[in-house]
């Protein structure tokens, strides 16, 4: 067999154990192990006295891979941002916020489940994880929701769905993780999430506006606040918004000239300025160390599939199949723009078998080549392209389209990460019930990524002014 032939073969039987329930890190640092030691010892022909030197070889050749990789100072950004977004829940900000967007739009139809998008929303733009959002919400807004009289399954839902948006709204890990995969500009793909995350909310806002509009189990308006009360409620929202604006400044400097610092950088110190105001606001040593252990869980859980994952990706490289996936994509003779489309489609199918991180780790290193192909290569200026963008601007693009997907894929079954969360959080729903709630927002997302990919200024202005 060819290294590509070996390359596929093992690709797919990774994709075997993962549909059979083996963990996306040890499923994929299996076969980038097997698929190793079978490309050394077919290069001398399956001499059985071989093996062992293959297998030697493979080893040395996988075990470089988790030092070398996770050593990189832009993966320490997603410690930073997870920290950020515990920090805040523990003293108290996310409450405050939800309390805030409650007074200022609970008037609206489905005003509560309104509110709790746009509280997520913002506490997304100091949480990097969807996960932690989803559950912190889950606690928060799912009790006032259902004494608000909403459907218990459309409030796990609208909680679910909105907790998406902690993938898209800087600071995102998932962002950061396609930046290092791709080899981009960490910043710029941060800022490109901007607008597309807040986008998404506004569609989600639509969506449950519309529904609430039509039937009074989707919610009712809540009134009664004045409008001291609401000036009242927003010095609580403040210290969010102090950190989201910390950040901003520090790593895009608006003012004109050079960032004050990196991305890694700016992350540490939105931590360090949390935590100040935790303090201050009397949070303890048993919050404190909650919030730190949680932070060291999920960290823990993301570089572990890192490390699986590219001891695959190293495979891969020996068995030369994203070139070949290129070359293949690059001579189908359809419309580049449907290609885009099905690749996306191929996304959401393998969503539901696989969490968000590790589908991207996963296939990124070869579609990602395939994507640069199709718009005239890693080199094209705008005026050649294919997409009507130079590569660095498809990058960020297709980076945009890529994570959308996989906020999609988070809802949706039979693996939707975020439902099994919020289920977990809540005993008094089940997981059919979260399914049940999200699905309004399987709509949602839809609409959002077929604007994204129809009018990509969408994610492209806010980079291209940086």
């Amino acid at each position: 067999m060819t290294p590509t032939e070996i390359g596929i073969a093992v690709s797919l039987g990774m994709l075997v154990l993962v549909v059979l329930g083996m963990r996306v890190a040890f499923a994929a640092a299996l076969a980038g192990l097997v698929g190793l030691v079978w490309i050394f010892w077919s290069k001398k022909g399956y001499d059985p006295d071989a093996f062992w030197w293959a297998l030697g070889v493979a080893t040395k050749t996988a075990g470089q891979v988790p030092h070398s990789k996770i050593s990189s100072q832009e993966l320490s950004l997603i410690p930073t941002f997870i920290l950020i977004g515990y920090l805040a829940y523990h003293a108290g900000f996310t409450r405050a916020l939800f309390d805030a967007a409650k007074k200022w739009v609970g008037w609206v139809p489905g005003g509560m489940a309104v509110a709790t998008v746009f509280a997520t929303a913002g506490f997304s733009a100091v949480s990097g994880a969807s996960v932690a959002t989803a559950a912190v919400f889950a606690r928060i807004a799912i009790p006032e929701m259902q004494a608000n009289g909403y459907d218990k399954r459309f409030a796990a839902g609208v909680v679910a769905a909105a907790g998406t948006l902690a993938s898209l709204i800087p600071p995102s890990a998932i962002l950061v993780i396609y930046a290092i995969i791709v080899e981009q500009d960490v910043g710029k793909l941060l800022l490109a999430g901007f607008i597309p995350g807040l986008f998404s909310a506004i569609v989600y806002a639509t969506i449950i506006i519309g529904l609430a509009s039509l039937s009074a189990r989707f919610g009712p308006p809540v009134g009664g606040f004045s409008w001291r009360q609401r000036l009242a409620a927003l010095p609580g929202a403040v210290p969010i918004l102090f950190v989201v604006f910390i950040i901003i400044i520090f790593i895009y400097n608006p003012f004109g000239g050079d960032a004050w610092g990196t991305p890694t950088e700016g992350g540490a110190i939105g931590a360090f300025v949390v935590f100040l105001m935790a303090v201050w606001r009397g949070m303890r040593w048993r919050a404190l160390r909650e919030a730190l252990l949680e932070t060291a869980k999920l960290s823990v859980m993301i570089f572990s599939i890192i490390w699986g994952v590219l001891i695959y990706v190293r495979f891969l490289g020996f068995a030369d199949l994203p070139r070949v996936f290129a070359d293949w994509i690059t001579s189908l003779h359809m419309a580049p723009m449907l290609i885009l489309v099905c690749i996306l489609l191929a996304y959401a199918v393998l969503g539901m078998f696989m969490d968000a991180i590790g589908m991207l780790l996963l296939t990124l290193p070869v579609v990602f080549p395939a994507v640069m192909a199709l718009n005239g290569g890693p080199a094209v200026t705008a005026a050649d392209s294919t997409f009507g963008m130079s590569a660095p601007m498809c990058a960020i693009w297709f980076g945009i389209l890529v994570v959308k997907m996989a906020e999609f894929c988070l809802i949706t079954p039979p693996i939707g990460l975020n439902c099994f969360v919020v289920a977990g959080v809540r005993e008094d729903l089940s997981v059919q019930d979260v399914f049940r709630g999200v699905t309004p927002f399987f709509i949602a997302d839809a609409v959002t990524i077929a604007l994204l990919v129809a009018f990509p200024g969408i994610v492209l202005w806010l980079p291209s002014q940086s």
